[in-house]
């Protein structure tokens, strides 16, 4: 805690801290780069709640964006307090994100249309409650990684099956800022001593807020592409002010 001043929130409850130090700027915010750095992917996934709802998108993708901002709220939250009820509100809206994501992978071709959403809805549920009372720890990680690399798969299949040269770049970017974003992690997590010994801290951990709000656009963008050619709407990824890109459909009149 810096010196002279006090904490708003009382002593930290939560089983994580991230490797900043606490209330340097203000008594209301505890890790002040760790909570700031989620603005980013409010308004990434703003953007993305946007068109999804003009295009008419499928609901899922509009649940999807709107989770972003839900986990991105959480963990700001989180990193303000550092209370653990607040850490719930990071940790597992996590879990149902992946969850979502799972399904919207994985439904396309799945034969019975009733059976995934029901189990995914279950198992996030029961995930809840159980983590409100249990605390994991290094077992939560362990989870959340399991659930990511059940996506790749997945996401791999529809790489090697697009054709358009705009999506797969979509998919090259979420990869490379995935790679950042966790080589930021990492290195805050493991050189943190060192690191805090510089002239200037590079703040791993918010640059890592930062890269995964660019990550979950990309990929939200590039899935809503995949999804707008199965159902035959013609999408083309074209660019906001020449730099963020975004899908554009042409629904058949029919539709």
């Amino acid at each position: 805690m810096a010196d002279g001043i006090s904490s708003f929130w009382g002593p930290v409850t939560s089983t994580t801290e991230c490797r900043e130090k606490n209330y340097a700027y203000s008594s209301y915010i505890a890790e002040f780069y760790n909570t700031i750095s989620n603005v980013p992917t409010i308004l990434l996934a703003l953007i993305g709640l946007v068109n999804a709802v003009r295009q008419r998108f499928e609901k899922r993708f509009s649940i999807l964006h709107v989770s972003n901002m839900i986990l991105a709220i959480g963990s700001m939250l989180y990193h303000a307090t550092l209370q653990s009820v607040q850490q719930q509100s990071d940790e597992t809206p996590m879990v149902w994100e992946m969850l979502l994501y799972m399904y919207i992978l994985y439904s396309p071709d799945w034969h019975y249309r009733s059976t995934m959403p029901t189990f995914l809805f279950l198992y996030g549920a029961v995930f809840a409650v159980v983590h409100s009372v249990v605390h994991f720890g290094i077992g939560f990680k362990v989870h959340y990684v399991i659930l990511c690399l059940l996506c790749i798969p997945r996401m791999y299949k529809y790489y090697i099956h697009t054709q358009d040269a705009s999506a797969k770049r979509l998919v090259k970017l979420y990869t490379a800022t995935l790679s950042l974003g966790s080589l930021c992690w990492f290195c805050n997590r493991v050189f943190c001593k060192q690191i805090s010994r510089w002239p200037i801290n590079p703040q791993g951990h918010a640059l890592w807020h930062v890269f995964m709000g660019f990550t979950c656009y990309f990929a939200n963008t590039f899935l809503m592409f995949c999804r707008a050619q199965q159902r035959g709407w013609s999408p083309k990824v074209v660019y906001f002010m020449g730099i963020l890109p975004y899908v554009k459909i042409e629904k058949p009149k029919t539709q």
